[in-house]
């Protein structure tokens, strides 16, 4: 598969198999966040930043949801960059969403 198809099967899986649905997406402002997570390399994403108490990688410190959702893949770029991707795919579909919903109202 090329990438454009490795993106559409991750976003496939994500609503397959994690349930997510265009609901979810349209209250969920994290999206683009989340996909930049993903999108750093490893050796950026490993940071560590002073973010309270005591520092944290730079990946923990800047997700938008809840650790327990936080799935990195640091051996598999490829799978990051997949995840990244469909991430990316539900927010230009979750702002497509609004703005139709912006023209009927």
């Amino acid at each position: 598969m090329n990438g454009a198809e490795r993106i559409a099967a991750e976003r496939k899986r994500q609503i397959e198999e994690e349930e997510f649905t265009a609901e979810q997406d349209d209250s969920n402002r994290g999206m683009a966040l989340a996909a930049a997570c993903y999108a750093l390399p490893w050796e950026i994403r490993r940071i560590h930043i002073l973010a309270g108490p005591a520092p944290q990688p730079l990946g923990y410190f800047l997700w938008p949801w809840d650790l327990k959702h936080w799935k990195p893949t640091p051996g598999n770029r490829i799978r990051e960059l997949e995840k990244a991707g469909a991430l990316i795919a539900a927010e230009i579909d979750r702002l497509l969403r609004l703005e139709e919903k912006e023209k009927i109202s």
